[in-house]
């Protein structure tokens, strides 16, 4: 029993250190700088091992690495190039600063980047048992420097003057790392928190690396305005490599108030008396709206969700309530960085500001409106350009982006590229956009995030509006292929997506906003008329029925990448159907739709602006 008690105890033991020597995850935006004197490759069992070095590091996955102790084809390392060696095992670029001759090579420090420098010069620093380098590595965005101490403190004091004056007038973020044969409450340490700030937590011994019980190897800030926020600090226990552990801090550089924003707003769902306003960040932001009935704004509004404010985020979507109809709103956006987001501390950077637009939503009593509809642009950003050229002075309302426009996303990069795109075209940041998936906003890797760019009316990718006395009816057919299709990995299940909404066509039908509406709209992507009986066709099983009865003006599909209209009993449809064209400029339709008075039309052009189709409906 006892036995098996203390193995358990051994179990836990190994556990908890094992937890406690896990290298903390690097956050976004933030620069990993590691300091690590790596006695030439020589670990505590007197084992020259690189490799092992190189591991330490590339575990660790620093952006900047201080290394100090290292030989330079010195007949004591038989030759060998030890930063070089480094450099290749864990892929970074090399600089090397040597402090003296020393058989037949050099001894001295170096430095390891995944960023190409942009300059460096060493600067010779004094030591009375060997002389000392201070090695000044630039890169785009900040200066990192690499030291290797004397072990006299008349020297030290002496290196400390050295190097203010090295460093006096880089504008640039300065930091300092190395081995500064000094501790803390040194006075030698005293004198280098006049001109600098201390990175990493002191208190976190760093030698010697068997059994740690002083911190020498320091990490710093140079004091010349430029600030930094400090997300992580850590020495890693690595008894064994070298005599020294490696320590490193995270740090993030405040973004300027230029950077913050990464698209302009774009408005979405305008109902109910509201309207989402939508943005992204390049950084993690606390942001909010201003908006009011004229430019000097006066109401805020952010989102707060289970008495929190959503902050530290980079996609926004803010609800503004209570808007009255027929009332000209003004707003801008704002975000305020975020530095540090930690239990008990927050940091702020500086606050960006859209400018200020404004919007108007129709009044109850209007009934008139333009809205356009695009299709299958699939990312073509050169249709996307002939389309919007041919529509260019028309007075539209809202759009409608039906499917297969944001094709097959990536990532998320890919997708705001083209949302952004298509949104400063159609002057989403004035007028509202409506997005309904298609097949293919249901494929690749950021699919299923596209919901932190949508806001889809009724939370759901189908749904139902009204935009005056014209009822709009959306749904979603999801994919183009049953489910149990190989190229789907059993990862879709649109069979159930497609009966819940046969619930609700039965629901929206019945109901009494669609029955005393004086126009009838149903909008989706893959038509369920006019298909070739061959092709997947669930919708058309579970809602043809209700539909067959729904006086519906006309509906506009997309998908076929060709031109198609089909009056009212031409393919057993109830009411006429309209199939917008391809994602090419040969192909390519915009369609405009129009309610004037009692009149509802329809027009369909092509990228040259030639009419298609003109209709009353």
């Amino acid at each position: 029993m006892k036995t098996c008690l203390l193995s358990l105890l051994l179990l836990l033991s190994f556990c908890f250190t094992s937890v406690a020597q896990s290298v903390l995850p690097k956050e976004e935006n933030s620069i990993r700088i590691l300091s690590y004197n790596v006695r030439n490759g020589k670990g505590m069992d007197n084992i020259t091992d690189y490799q092992r070095v190189a591991d330490v590091i590339n575990r660790i996955a620093p952006d900047v690495v201080a290394v100090q102790e290292l030989d330079s084809v010195t007949q004591r390392n038989n030759g060998v190039y030890s930063l070089g060696e480094l450099a290749q095992r864990t892929l970074m670029h090399a600089t090397y600063a040597g402090s003296i001759d020393y058989q037949g090579g050099k001894y001295g420090i170096g430095m390891l980047s995944k960023e190409k420098p942009v300059s460096y010069k060493r600067v010779p620093l004094p030591g009375r048992e060997e002389k000392r380098s201070l090695l000044l590595v630039e890169f785009a965005d900040y200066v990192v420097c690499c030291t290797h101490f004397s072990l006299t403190e008349e020297d030290q004091q002496a290196s400390v003057e050295l190097l203010v004056t090295a460093l006096e007038g880089i504008r640039k973020p300065v930091f300092l790392a190395g081995d500064m044969n000094s501790e803390y409450d040194s006075q030698v340490q005293a004198a280098m928190r006049k001109n600098f700030t201390t990175l990493n937590n002191p208190k976190q011994f760093t030698f010697p690396s068997d059994k740690p019980k002083e911190c020498i190897d320091f990490i710093y800030q140079l004091n010349n305005g430029k600030s930094c926020t400090v997300l992580n600090r850590q020495v890693i226990a690595e008894p064994v490599a070298s005599d020294h552990l490696p320590l490193f801090v995270d740090i993030r550089f405040p973004a300027k108030a230029s950077d913050i924003l990464r698209t302009t707003p774009f408005l979405q769902n305008p109902v109910g008396n509201g309207i989402t306003v939508s943005w992204m960040t390049n950084v993690p932001t606390h942001s909010w709206v201003e908006y009011g009935t004229d430019a000097k704004l006066g109401l805020t509004q952010q989102t707060v969700v289970d008495g929190q404010v959503i902050a530290n985020n980079k996609h926004h979507k803010i609800r503004l309530n209570n808007l009255k109809p027929g009332i000209t709103y003004y707003y801008r956006v704002c975000s305020r960085e975020i530095t540090l987001y930690e239990a008990y501390k927050k940091e702020f950077g500086e606050t960006a500001y859209s400018e200020i637009q404004s919007f108007t939503l129709p009044r109850n009593t209007e009934s008139d409106f333009t809205a356009l509809i695009f299709n299958d642009l699939h990312k073509n950003k050169d249709l996307m350009d002939k389309l919007s050229n041919v529509v260019k002075d028309i007075d539209y309302d809202f759009v409608f982006f039906n499917g297969d426009c944001i094709d097959d996303p990536k990532n998320e990069a890919q997708a705001v590229d083209f949302i952004s795109y298509i949104n400063r075209k159609v002057k989403a940041d004035r007028l509202p956009v409506f997005f309904l998936r298609g097949n293919h906003e249901i494929r690749n890797a950021y699919s299923i995030q596209l919901r932190n760019l949508f806001d889809y009316v009724g939370d759901r990718t189908y749904g139902a509006f009204n935009w005056g006395d014209t009822r709009f009816v959306m749904l979603d057919c999801g994919e183009d292929k049953p489910d149990s299709t190989s190229v789907y990995y059993n990862l879709n299940n649109f069979d159930e997506l497609r009966k819940d909404q046969a619930a609700f066509l039965q629901t929206e039908l019945a109901g009494k906003a669609f029955r005393s509406a004086a126009k009838r709209v149903l909008i989706h992507h893959i038509p369920i008329y006019g298909m070739k009986e061959e092709r997947f066709n669930p919708c058309l099983e579970l809602w043809g029925k209700a539909l067959t009865k729904a006086p519906f003006n006309v509906a506009i599909n997309a998908h076929m990448h060709r031109f198609a209209w089909y009056p009212k009993g031409a393919a057993d449809n109830n009411f006429p159907v309209v199939v917008g064209g391809g994602n090419n400029a040969s192909t390519g339709t915009v369609m405009i739709l129009r309610k004037k008075g009692s009149e509802l039309s329809l027009e369909v052009l092509d990228a040259a602006g030639k009419v298609l189709r003109k209709e009353i409906l």
